[in-house]
């Protein structure tokens, strides 16, 4: 379960950085929730939108790397 979500907090992050900072032509409608309902909506994160996005997709690596693997 760690392995999904860290795999959809990665593209969820990356996806979001692309949109800010080219835009996104495909599957923008769900791969930039995270960018679109909380990134734009707060104050705090004005400014650092990519900074923010990379920093999802940096959390999403770490549940990759902490997640067990099953052999």
């Amino acid at each position: 379960m760690r392995r999904l979500l860290g795999i959809v907090l990665v593209l969820l992050g990356v996806s979001g950085a692309i949109d800010q900072l080219v835009g996104q032509p495909f599957m923008g409608v769900v791969l930039n929730l995270f960018n679109r309902l909380v990134v734009e909506r707060f104050e705090v994160f004005q400014g650092y939108e990519v900074v923010a996005n990379l920093g999802l997709a940096a959390i999403g690596c770490l549940l990759l790397v902490v997640a067990p693997r099953r052999v």
